[in-house]
């Protein structure tokens, strides 16, 4: 994997508050990258680092091959930046909004009319450039806060909660329109909601109050917990089969489904699956199914926040 973006032990404070603690990763050019984690992980403020608009505490960046530390204005040129509110002044008229902000991040004059086309046909939205910028809806403000980003062409591209504040249906167009921006360019999108970043992202980093948990795919956070996990019915109360299981084994959810039959989901924790049957069968338990969960991202995500995730570090600082 040749890495275009790359962290090593990154950290920033604010006063008492740790808001990055030590994370290093590295992604591949053309990737889409979900930063997951709860409010308050260090989301935007690992954008912000990214970005160039602040500085971290420790630790060091790269992009492209350049440092923050050894030429910040040739490695900001490499890269276009959505904060979560985006950087609008709404009395413009979408157009020279646009030609405003690419003449300040480099683009020559005689380039700007057709760059602003290009972009904002890839935004969907070459039908609003003679709007003002006030007059439009908070999706359309969106697209235009991604074009501005889009103008001076980046190789890496940096979306803060882009779906915050929309409505479904343009949540909707934006996920096609993260999605679509991958491939020529790598893009990190954040976002506190699971289902963006599944519906959107080739891999994920997962942080967590200025830790970084896991990165990887979503195969590859999904298998930290697929070993985990079983579901068994058996003939008999769930209550009572409970009780005959191995030392360690949780039950996570049991119920009755009637007709003298019961169902058990069990995390394992290092337990073979063969030794919890054996269990069963020697307590005079029948078992009808036993096969492992298929965990979701959801699951595997409050496992890492939680301290379950057991080998969630393995790709982390």
């Amino acid at each position: 994997m040749t890495a275009i973006v790359r962290t090593d032990r990154l950290s920033k404070s604010y006063g008492a508050v740790t808001a990055l603690a030590g994370v290093s990763f590295e992604c591949a050019a053309g990737e889409v990258v979900g930063v997951l984690g709860l409010n308050g992980a260090g989301k935007s403020t690992l954008l912000r680092i990214l970005a160039g608009e602040i500085l971290p505490g420790g630790g060091s960046v790269s992009i492209g091959g350049v440092e923050l530390g050894d030429d910040a204005r040739a490695m900001r040129s490499l890269v276009g930046y959505l904060p979560e509110e985006p950087p609008l002044y709404r009395e413009m008229r979408v157009r020279d909004y646009l030609g405003f902000v690419g003449a300040l991040n480099g683009v020559a004059r005689g380039e700007l009319p057709d760059r602003i086309a290009v972009v904002a046909e890839r935004v969907n939205m070459d039908g609003h450039l003679d709007w003002v910028v006030g007059e439009l809806s908070m999706g359309y403000r969106k697209r235009v806060g991604i074009a501005q980003a889009l103008l001076h062409e980046p190789d890496v591209v940096l979306l803060d909660e882009p779906v915050s504040s929309l409505d479904p249906a343009e949540i909707v167009g934006m996920r096609e329109l993260v999605r679509s921006l991958g491939g020529r360019r790598t893009v990190f999108t954040s976002s506190h909601h699971l289902r963006e970043v599944h519906e959107t992202c080739d891999s994920i980093l997962v942080l967590h109050e200025g830790e970084l948990l896991a990165h990887g795919s979503q195969e590859e956070l999904g298998a930290l917990a697929d070993r985990e996990r079983i579901e068994v019915e058996v003939r008999g109360r769930a209550s009572e089969a409970a009780g005959r299981l191995p030392a360690g084994v949780e039950v996570v959810h049991s119920g009755d489904l009637g007709g003298g039959v019961s169902a058990l989901t069990l995390d394992l924790a290092g337990t073979e699956r063969e030794d919890v049957a054996a269990a069963l069968v020697g307590a005079g338990f029948g078992i009808r199914r036993l096969e492992p969960v298929r965990s979701d991202l959801e699951r595997v995500f409050l496992d890492l926040v939680r301290g379950e995730g057991g080998a969630a570090g393995e790709n982390g600082p």
